[in-house]
């Protein structure tokens, strides 16, 4: 079955896209990109105002959209139904989204994708952060370090499980990677990921760089199931001054 499975994802399917026009993976219409214009457009309606949202902190974490609707099966397409072209558009859009915002930083700053265990890995044939961290690169211009981490710990899925539970399988997850281990980069680091939960995975490799004397300035994600900041109402300015 694995054989069968790797002749079409490796042969056929990309060998047959070149002669037929593919459909729209999550509608099956006809599509002249990754997504019909249609399924283009719900995704979009998933994106937050102003083309992406801010989270604070110590380092500020730019998401693009909300892990609802379209994008979340869009995400599932790509992740589960082995649809990895999706990425594309995707990273693009955060790309576009984080440009505008104001954490954009050009200067000296490198892209790190959060790793998947390379078993996982092997099994999905391939790591989507690390697809919209290409894509995103491409838009911006910035470097890619696929490499800058690697993940040493094969973790269970943490979708279900408490804030506690997920630190603690987290932990040890990461250690610097080759593409930052043997240079020290006179560079900071943003770290790409796909969705954006409680901050678990990411703050786990954002400190194993901080130990490795690398300093991370930033986190995207496509997607997150949190809520927005509520935004603090402005004073009206007294007309007596």
């Amino acid at each position: 079955m694995k054989i069968i499975k790797f002749i079409w994802k490796k042969i056929l399917k990309p060998f047959l896209n070149i002669f037929l026009k593919p459909n729209c993976p999550l509608c099956q219409r006809s599509a002249d990109r990754e997504l019909c214009q249609y399924c283009e457009k719900q995704v979009w309606r998933c994106q937050f105002p102003n083309g992406g949202e801010i989270f604070p902190g110590e380092i500020p974490v730019f998401i693009w959209g909300q892990y609802k609707d379209t994008l979340k099966r869009a995400i599932a397409a790509m992740k589960y139904e082995d649809n990895p072209q999706i990425a594309r558009p995707l990273g693009y859009w955060l790309a576009d989204g984080w440009l505008a915002s104001s954490v954009a930083n050009l200067d000296k700053v490198v892209v790190v994708p959060i790793p998947m265990h390379k078993k996982k890995q092997r099994e999905r044939g391939f790591n989507q952060a690390e697809l919209l961290a290409n894509s995103f690169c491409e838009a911006t211009g910035l470097q890619i370090r696929r490499n800058g981490l690697a993940r040493v710990k094969q973790t269970q899925a943490l979708f279900g499980l408490s804030r506690g539970e997920r630190l603690e399988t987290v932990k040890d997850a990461f250690v610097v990677g080759k593409d930052l281990r043997n240079r020290r980069p006179r560079v900071s680091v943003l770290l790409v990921d796909d969705i954006y939960t409680t901050g678990a995975t990411v703050n786990s490799a954002i400190e194993v760089l901080r130990k490795g004397g690398i300093r991370v300035v930033g986190v995207l994600a496509i997607a997150t199931t949190k809520k927005p900041p509520a935004k603090k109402p402005q004073l009206k300015r007294s007309r007596l001054g």
